[in-house]
Parts: C-alpha cells; sequence; structure tokens
C-alpha cells in the first residue's frame, strides 16, 4: 500500500438524497482511482447490499454505512455510523420507525404545498423518485422540473427552508443516541461537517464532549468545503477529545454540482491511511 491510495468516506445514492444508484458509485469510486468508499445515506441502509456486491466485482472496498439527522438544542446535527452490521433486527426497527416519521411528514407537507395549488403529493414523489428516502432535496427537485421555481435553492427559500410555512420537522433522536445505536452494530460514529453547524467553539467543544462520553470515535475532519484553517482547527478539535480523523466528500451528484466523488471541489485528498486507522481502531472496540 502506497499514500497514493485514496478514499472517501461519506458519499450518498439515490435511495436516500444522491442521484446515481449504488452500482453507479462504484464504478465512478473506478474512475476516480478510489480503494474504498463509504456508502452513507441518510437514515436508511437500502442502497448498501448493491453497492457491496457491486464493489466486489470491481475491487473496491465498500464501507457499510449510514448518516444520521439528529437535533441538538435546535440545531440539525448529522452522525455518520460507519462499519454498521445493516443486518441487525434492532437496528432495522429503528430505522422503520425513523421512515414512518419521514412518510407521515412528507404527507403533511404535500398537504400545505397542495393548499397554495401546488400539484404535489407524496405518491407523486415516490413516483419521481423510485425507491428513494424522500428528503427536501427531492421535492426541490420536483419543483424545479414542473416549473415552480427557476432553481433548486429558490426552492429552498420559497417553500423548504425551516422558517417556510410549508416545512414541518420530523421526530429525530438526539447525537448521543445515534452514536449509541452505531456502537451496538459494531459501527464506528464519526461527527460529521462540524463547521457546518455554524456554533462557537465554546458550543462546538461541549458537544463533542457530550458525544465522546456517549462513545464518539472520530470527527469528520477533511471535507469538501473546508477551508485549510477548518481543517486544521478540526483536526485540532479531535485531537483534544483523542478522537480519530474522518474525511468525505458528501457527494450527491446533481444536487451539488462540481462536487465530485473523491475530490470534492477539486482539493479534496482523504489518504488510505485514515481508512486503516479507523478499521484498527473498530478491532479494537469489537475484537472483529
Amino acid at each position: 500500500m502506497t499514500d497514493a491510495r485514496t478514499v472517501d468516506l461519506h458519499v450518498h445514492s439515490d435511495k436516500s438524497d444522491g442521484s446515481f444508484s449504488p452500482s453507479a458509485l462504484v464504478e465512478m469510486a473506478a474512475g476516480k482511482g478510489l480503494c474504498a468508499f463509504a456508502l452513507t445515506d441518510h437514515d436508511t441502509t437500502a442502497g448498501l447490499k448493491e453497492a457491496v456486491a457491486a464493489g466486489k466485482k470491481r475491487g473496491i472496498e465498500v464501507i457499510p454505512g449510514i448518516e444520521f439527522s439528529t437535533e441538538y438544542q435546535g440545531k440539525d446535527i448529522h452522525i455518520l455510523g460507519l462499519f454498521i452490521d445493516e443486518d441487525a433486527p434492532a437496528f432495522q426497527e429503528h430505522l422503520h420507525r425513523f421512515v414512518e416519521s419521514r412518510i407521515e411528514r412528507n404527507r403533511k407537507m404535500c398537504g400545505r404545498l397542495q393548499e397554495d395549488g401546488i400539484d404535489i403529493s407524496y405518491e407523486k414523489l415516490l413516483e419521481a423518485f423510485p425507491g428513494s428516502v424522500i428528503t427536501r432535496s427531492h421535492y426541490s427537485r420536483y419543483l424545479y422540473e414542473h416549473g415552480y421555481v427557476r432553481s433548486m435553492p429558490e426552492a429552498f427559500d420559497r417553500y423548504l427552508g425551516d422558517h417556510t410555512k410549508y416545512y414541518l420537522p420530523r421526530e429525530k433522536i438526539s447525537p448521543a443516541d445515534a452514536v449509541s445505536l452505531i456502537l451496538e452494530v459494531k459501527g464506528i460514529p464519526v461527527l460529521a461537517h462540524p463547521t457546518l453547524y455554524h456554533m462557537g467553539q465554546d458550543e462546538l467543544k461541549k458537544l463533542v464532549r457530550t458525544l465522546k462520553n456517549a462513545g464518539l470515535t472520530g470527527i469528520e475532519a477533511i471535507y469538501s468545503t473546508y477551508s485549510a484553517g477548518e481543517e486544521r482547527q478540526m483536526r485540532r478539535l479531535a485531537a483534544q477529545f483523542d478522537l480519530l480523523i474522518s474525511g468525505g466528500s458528501d457527494f450527491h451528484g446533481k444536487s451539488k454540482p462540481k462536487l465530485e466523488m473523491g475530490t470534492g471541489y477539486g482539493k479534496l485528498f482523504i489518504p488510505e491511511d485514515i481508512l486503516l486507522a479507523l478499521k484498527d481502531k473498530r478491532k479494537e472496540l469489537f475484537h472483529v
């Protein structure tokens, strides 16, 4: 193994709000020269078996993952789970409850949009995006493709943002609960893209301290939108709390134009050493 081998530990497929199938992501990873990537769809493991199988055929390691949307002091905090055992019955039971909550929220949001003359329904969203867990990015694409807005950002500004009259929050778990869920299935919990939460340093340290006590293992210290200073800050934060670092592009496809798998906006570089350190930690924690 050489330092030239690279990975991407935060990638989304069309099973949540990405625009490429799990198999297509494997082909993309091969084309990018990645030796491994983690499929981390939002609150679902629906694409993992397809991705892992396709990866084996192409010689690409696919790490089974997930990204939980959680709530902490009114903020939406994301927790990545890497190397999860997606088949654990109790884990799938939790995911089923999340899906039911999301479906109920989506039906109510569609109802609010219908009241203002928009021809949309949960069934139409499912028809437009078959096999996907419907998120607000799907609404934005639907509204754009049906001529209600001139761009997907406009859809969020007018219809989908947290402060619009159409938005409804869905039931969420706490970040600490997500960490515990991931550990229960022998996964490695990682705090995703901390700078995106726009917390003060003291507030962020308080969150990390709380999650470290719950079993947090890593921080996403390498990320597509980070400046060099932000990456240094996240690395220092990880070191302060004796946490490993992780890194990912947060690749989605069409909803994040110009952001590429593996390389982000062009400068992202995640060496395989980061993955190997996470694997070693998992062996230490779970004796696997």
